[in-house]
């Protein structure tokens, strides 16, 4: 892709930024506004669900705070490709997620503003009647710093370096031809998190992500069994209501554990690599019994401290070694709004508005 172009000339594959379950998505320039945006590429004959998403939430005028934070549909067409008919669609430029910055670079000051920011992009979404689903720091993006409109492709590459392909190889055959649906290289993502700093980093602000799994639940139920929020993000409901709809309070619980790994530079609960059960055992450990029957035996709890102690271990320890560790003033506000919010019964969280209120 990286070097070609789509829609007659309008838009140049300058590198590829990355991929998801849904689509890869690519740094492209665009010749009639003049100026790079974001280009997904949706895998083939897929539903375009993000775009549907995208158009409803900008489609208001209001100047609700929130709305600034949610990408903005530029475009969407489609292309003929080696696996059949890609939707594409840009959107507005990113320069990284959260989950790939270095929190070190990240002072308490802006970790703040960014979670009152994620907390108006989901009060602003839950107000036009959507779910997220899918809340956490792979999906918190940072809007690029340096102003990359000003430089032309070539300059673009002189700053920030060539694309980097590797070729594809057969491990079970590597003597036999690739099928002719498989391209012969496939590009490297350019890694523009490398080239943000302390100091820039305090004058970028957030865009709320991925919305392939956002939903209507007045027009659409989604039970929690389909729910495919990383575990460590995942609210208990999608496991122990698996036959029962999601509401936005799923969000709620999502946007907590997302909170708590801004502010505390480590997430809450394991995300990577872990069993369903094993998070529900930290859940028991961090927060208390659960309020739901566990079908078996298995759900023992291990060595996690409660929520207190893990804040001390997990959140402060960390801090002190930047030189930021939280006052005791805020980290009390912050206690008292995680256990409002990592209610296990979803009813009993607050809202999104009422999060922004809180302290």
């Amino acid at each position: 892709m990286v070097g070609k172009t789509l829609q007659d000339g309008r838009y140049n594959i300058v590198d590829k930024l990355g991929h998801g379950g849904y689509s890869t998505v690519w740094l492209t320039y665009d010749n009639l506004l003049k100026r790079y945006m974001a280009l997904k590429v949706n895998i083939a004959s897929s539903v375009p669900r993000e775009t549907q998403v995208l158009r409803a939430l900008y489609a208001p005028s209001c100047d609700t705070p929130g709305r600034r934070f949610i990408p903005e549909l530029l475009n969407e067409f489609k292309v003929q490709g080696l696996n059949g008919i890609h939707t594409c669609y840009t959107v507005s430029l990113a320069a990284c997620s959260l989950r790939g910055l270095p929190f070190s670079i990240l002072p308490l000051s802006v970790a703040r503003v960014i979670c009152y920011s994620l907390t108006q992009a989901i009060a602003y979404i839950h107000s036009q009647g959507y779910v997220h689903g899918d809340i956490h720091l792979d999906n918190v993006l940072l809007t690029p710093i340096s102003n990359f409109n000003n430089l032309s492709v070539d300059q673009f590459y002189q700053k920030y370096g060539n694309p980097q392909a590797i070729p594809v190889t057969q491990r079970n055959d590597s003597n036999n031809p690739l099928p002719p649906n498989i391209p012969a290289r496939v590009a490297r993502p350019l890694l523009l998190r490398r080239y943000i700093d302390q100091v820039e980093i305090s004058k970028t602000q957030i865009l709320l992500n991925d919305f392939g799994e956002a939903f209507n639940p007045a027009l659409e139920v989604r039970l929690g069994k389909d729910c495919h929020t990383p575990q460590g993000s995942r609210a208990p409901e999608a496991k122990f209501e698996a036959d029962s709809p999601l509401t936005a309070r799923s969000d709620i619980w999502s946007l907590a554990t997302a909170l708590w790994e801004i502010m505390g530079m480590k997430p809450i609960f394991s995300h990577e690599y872990v069993h369903e059960d094993e998070v529900v055992a930290q859940n028991i450990d961090v927060l208390g019994p659960i309020a739901f029957r566990l079908p078996t035996a298995s759900y023992s709890p291990n060595k996690w401290p409660p929520l207190d102690g893990w804040f001390e271990e997990a959140v402060q320890e960390w801090r002190r070694k930047q030189g930021s560790e939280i006052e005791e003033e805020e980290k009390v506000a912050l206690l008292n709004f995680m256990r409002q919010m990592l209610v296990y019964r979803s009813e009993r969280r607050p809202t999104a508005d009422e999060v922004l209120r809180s302290e």
